[in-house]
């Protein structure tokens, strides 16, 4: 990895740390197309620990743990990411709602208009999706990705309107945050907040207090500055929240102090 990519992610670690504080680490993703090399000092579940892993697993992974994790088709066993990632062939059972009647929708067609409206890459583009903290990663990221509670994702967003200003605009089915985090983001092109879906919340330890703030990475540079100016104009986390001015006490602390000032008169 070339010293201005190493620097660049150093630099939005640091103001991230310095201005949200998540308490998870801050992730970079990146999509490894058919036949690209994986980076380096990348865990493959399937080869390193013989296990499967679904892509929100791994990203509540690399998010607590700290490692940098690939996952591709002989890693998920998530049907759902691995059609809305690329790495299997939707069949017709899927594209009728299989998966999502009686679970997440009442009839067929609910269930097939709730798959089709799913973020997804064409099948076979690529091989991985690699995650991992910004701090660690080996390689250029397609998309930055932050959890945080609603003040931090707040930060977030008013980071990335500082220059541009105008409304982040996000879509959800409620579900397969992943697809979301990673592919509704690289597909627009725009920064994205994104609330995590029941299997995040149960295979990638998302917690209820949690959003995602999720940016193209080629908005690292607008974000990182974003941080900086809203910070300086005023807003900040932990929001400074409205404590001054003479506080009303109970009225036999009152009367305790006018005895002791008149003790101090006397």
């Amino acid at each position: 990895m070339d010293e201005q990519l190493s620097s660049k992610l150093k630099k939005l670690d640091d103001a991230i740390a310095r201005y949200v504080r998540p308490d998870t680490f801050p992730l970079a993703v990146r999509m490894i197309r058919h036949g690209e090399a994986l980076p380096d000092g990348v865990k493959v579940p399937s080869r390193n620990f013989n296990e499967n892993w679904i892509v929100c697993q791994s990203i509540g992974v690399a998010r607590r743990y700290g490692w940098a994790i690939a996952v591709g088709k002989d890693d998920v066993i998530c049907p759902l990411s691995a059609i809305a990632f690329g790495f299997r062939k939707p069949n017709d059972a899927y594209l009728k709602g299989f998966a999502a009647i009686g679970m997440y929708c009442e009839d067929e067609a609910g269930a097939t208009r709730l798959e089709a409206e799913t973020w997804k890459f064409a099948p076979g583009t690529y091989d991985y999706v690699c995650i991992a903290p910004i701090a660690r990663a080996t390689f250029e990221p397609d998309v930055i990705a932050v959890y945080g509670n609603s003040a931090q994702v707040m930060r977030m967003v008013n980071a990335a309107l500082f220059k541009r200003g105008g409304r982040i605009e996000s879509t959800t089915g409620g579900r397969l945050d992943c697809a979301e985090i990673v592919i509704q983001t690289v597909l627009t092109g725009e920064p994205k907040v994104v609330l995590p879906c029941n299997g995040d919340r149960v295979f990638g330890m998302a917690q209820d207090t949690e959003m995602v703030f999720t940016m193209p990475w080629n908005r690292a540079d607008e974000v990182r500055e974003g941080l900086d100016g809203t910070q300086k104009g005023g807003v900040r986390y932990p929001i400074p929240v409205a404590m001054r001015g003479t506080v009303a006490l109970p009225k036999h602390y009152q009367d305790l102090l006018a005895m002791l000032k008149k003790e101090d008169e006397a």
